[in-house]
């Protein structure tokens, strides 16, 4: 019953879903692109037989590119159907394509729209990246025989307790399911006690993801040759940055040692945070500066403020500084995901909201890999002393590597637990 009007209330916000994605389009025009898509109408030709990958967003298409390479490796000729909610999910999954393969957006959560999804493209399984469980698309799956699994799976202290008040709707769509992998014990009790039966802990996918070497190798680079060292605030979101460069207006003496860089999480945030430094009155460079790859000769070692304006290049962000402040961290959201800077030689300072990586936190924590601290304040100071401290970064830079290496073997779990579907 509680599916029944789930559906149709999906189906009478539609008309909210359409003014969200034009709202959005006129900053991110990938948003308007393929509309269609969303309402279960494709202009790629119908197919059977493809393996059907849903990564919502773009930590998720991360996440799944090593898990790919080996499927593909493992099942030469496989195809896949690739769904994204997010433009950047969609275009960091332009990298996963090869011939035969389907990109297109996931379909709106209603009985018509993802029954038209999947008479078209008929996956012979389907496969949901992290939290991503709608439950019509469970239902509809169910229905038309497609086996669906949760890989990857994780579900924080506060999604439980969301799930829990939504119970009526949510038990179904993961009793659904056909199985659920977990990344860690802590997610599989979690499921438990939502009455979720968890087959097998697979660990986490994104130890094992592999940086780009060549942007990585650039960044180590530029870390070595710079004059002064880089302090990284990654993945920013909102108000976080504001209260960065508020805390450096008042300590003039952060600003002439140590260079800062920004990566906001969003791009249609760039111009904003580009509008935030100039009030503040800092010198800025922007990425989108430099014609082409980065190049140290266009870099201006004067500068007080970097912001990184780009898309797809973190590894190179992560080589060049010695130190990163974790977005998503210090206000309430959870936090990104720390694992690729460590990867990346950069050990972390992050706040006090890691919910969303709440295992890996812990490990890094335990590892030696990040500090924790409680507000932006303390954040600031940290990084500043470790970075002017040459011989304590690179010893807290190995252990980030080390971190990083220590956890891997998710991929060769997952994929021994997908052999009988795919």
């Amino acid at each position: 019953m509680m599916l029944f009007f789930y559906a149709w209330l999906t189906r009478l916000l539609t008309p909210v879903l359409l003014l969200k994605l034009y709202v959005r389009s006129r900053k991110e025009p990938l948003y308007g692109m393929s509309v269609s898509e969303r309402f279960g109408h494709y202009a790629v030709p119908a197919s059977a037989g493809g393996i059907w990958i849903h990564a919502v967003s773009l930590g998720e298409t991360r996440a799944i590119q090593t898990l790919v390479v080996a499927i593909r490796k493992a099942r030469p000729g496989v195809k896949f159907v690739f769904t994204h909610g997010t433009a950047t999910g969609r275009e960091q999954g332009l990298s996963l394509l090869q011939d035969g393969d389907v990109q297109v957006w996931q379909p709106w959560d209603t009985p018509e729209m993802v029954a038209r999804f999947l008479r078209h493209f008929q996956p012979r399984a389907g496969f949901l990246v992290d939290t991503e469980v709608w439950p019509v698309m469970v239902d509809q799956a169910h229905k038309h025989g497609v086996p669906m699994v949760l890989l990857n799976a994780r579900l924080s202290a506060k999604s439980l307790r969301r799930s829990m008040r939504w119970s009526a709707l949510a038990r179904p769509a993961f009793n659904q399911l056909h199985a659920v992998w977990a990344q860690s014990e802590q997610d599989a009790k979690r499921f438990q006690a939502l009455g979720i039966t968890v087959q097998s802990v697979m660990g986490n996918l994104k130890f094992d993801a592999v940086p780009d070497s060549q942007q990585l190798q650039q960044g180590l680079a530029w870390r070595k040759a710079m004059p002064r060292p880089v302090v990284l605030l990654a993945i920013s979101r909102e108000g976080e940055e504001e209260a960065l460069l508020e805390l450096l207006s008042q300590q003039p003496a952060y600003l002439q040692d140590v260079q800062w860089w920004l990566v906001p999480r969003h791009p249609q945030r760039f111009e904003q945070v580009s509008a935030l430094v100039n009030a503040k009155g800092f010198s800025l460079q922007k990425r989108s500066d430099w014609s082409g790859a980065p190049d140290f000769n266009q870099w201006r070692g004067d500068t007080q403020v970097v912001l990184g304006d780009s898309m797809g290049e973190m590894p190179f962000y992560f080589g060049a500084a010695s130190v990163c402040l974790l977005g998503g961290s210090f206000e309430p959201l959870g936090g990104q995901n720390l694992i690729e800077a460590c990867a990346c030689v950069c050990p972390v300072v992050m706040g006090p909201h890691t919910f969303n990586f709440a295992q890996a936190a812990q490990l890094a924590l335990q590892d030696g890999a990040a500090v924790r601290v409680q507000d932006m304040a303390q954040a600031v100071n940290t990084a500043y002393q470790l970075a002017m401290d040459a011989e304590a970064c690179q010893q807290k830079s190995a252990l980030a590597t080390e971190f990083a290496a220590r956890h891997q073997g998710a991929v060769a779990r997952c994929l021994q637990l997908m052999q009988a579907l795919i």
